[in-house]
């Protein structure tokens, strides 16, 4: 009897109760198109599955009928809900190329998602991950830009821009967990000093220091390790009202972690709230513009670490010797490594010279 079917609706489209209703009270569609004053090509198109019941619709049969309103408007959820998830099925089954892309071992390792070996579970888990609903919708976030907030660099260019959004991903995740005051800029700016001494300093928890340095200006930072291929240093952007600095451990010695520190301190300091600034060796997809800013941060990082006074100085002293290091280092209120660092990458230095002056940097353990 129609009855049971009301008892325990099934997934198929509510056309079909309604046939068998009309049926079973025994009307044609037209005298029931007349009843409801409902068109009769509706109720055809209705029972032929090929149109929904609006709520308009259901108030009227349950006149007619006899059934509740609220019936016709729960089968019809039911069977768009069903059909929906049909649907997700289907972009799913799509998806699993787009998610053997990625280096699912590693995130699951590192406890970025869940550790499963069915690849279809593998795409439901990215898709939480990244919160997207498709890999049109990853493209269109990570690929082409169709945000208000903008990549300065495309990652369309790099090798592996799935692993690197994977990246990027996990940084965002980190700073939502950071509670901090909103962003201010003059006492990011004061706090520069107390950066720089930590950095001469070099005290044991030094990484520790420096996040609570950050979010005391009300900027995030994170330490956020690599997955294979990634060639990001670090990265800058902003979620919510704070910037999130996120450093990744491609770079292990001491100068270049506090280069890439400052460099993206540096872009909060210079550059526009609304973009997400991305640093790694290949710039081949940066446009002049990127180009520009990105050198604007190095130099911010470079004349916050060692100015260029200084720099001249040690090279036409030509005094190269640890004890003159350690003596520049006093004088220019810096760290040994910063000095040797800066000398390797002039050239006034081999880079296989004083190497044991830079320590080893583990950010992510």
């Amino acid at each position: 009897m129609i009855r049971d079917m009301f008892v325990n609706p099934i997934v198929s489209h509510p056309g079909k109760s309604l046939k068998e209703k009309i049926e079973e009270d025994g009307m044609s569609i037209k005298e029931f198109a007349v009843r409801t004053d409902k068109p009769e090509k509706t109720i055809h198109a209705v029972i032929k599955g090929e149109s929904s019941i609006t709520s308009d619709m259901a108030i009227a049969f349950e006149s007619v009928t006899g059934i509740k309103a609220s019936f016709w408007i729960r089968r019809q959820g039911q069977y768009e809900e069903f059909m929906a998830r049909e649907r997700r099925e289907e972009e799913h089954r799509k998806a699993i190329d787009w998610a053997r892309k990625f280096d699912y071992c590693s995130m699951s390792r590192m406890g970025w998602v869940p550790v499963c070996k069915n690849v279809q579970d593998r795409v439901s888990n990215l898709f939480s991950y990244f919160k997207m609903g498709s890999t049109n919708a990853w493209e269109n976030y990570y690929l082409a830009g169709q945000l208000k907030v903008s990549f300065r660099a495309s990652l369309k260019n790099l090798k592996d821009p799935y692993n690197t959004s994977a990246w990027l991903r996990r940084g965002v995740i980190q700073a939502e967990q950071i509670d901090c005051l909103e962003y201010n800029q003059e006492i990011l700016k004061s706090l520069i000093v107390e950066m720089k001494q930590l950095m001469v300093d070099c005290p044991q928890d030094y990484l520790t220091q420096l996040q609570f340095l950050c979010k005391k200006a009300g900027v995030k930072l994170v330490y956020t390790p690599r997955l294979k291929k990634v060639p990001v240093n670090g990265a800058m952007r902003w979620v919510g009202e704070n910037p999130v600095v996120q450093l990744s451990d491609k770079q292990k010695s001491y100068d270049v972690f506090w280069f890439s520190f400052f460099h993206e301190i540096g872009h909060v300091l210079l550059n526009k709230k609304k973009s997400i600034y991305i640093e790694y060796d290949d710039k081949k997809s940066y446009s002049e513009d990127v180009i520009t800013e990105e050198n604007n941060a190095d130099n911010f990082a470079a004349k916050t670490l060692l100015s260029k006074e200084a720099e001249d100085e040690m090279v036409n002293n030509r005094a190269f010797s640890k004890a003159d290091i350690y003596k520049y280092a006093k004088k220019y209120h810096t760290h040994p490594s910063i000095i040797v660092g800066r000398l390797h990458h002039i050239g006034a230095l081999p880079y296989s010279a004083l190497n044991d002056l830079i320590p080893h940097v583990e950010i992510c353990k």
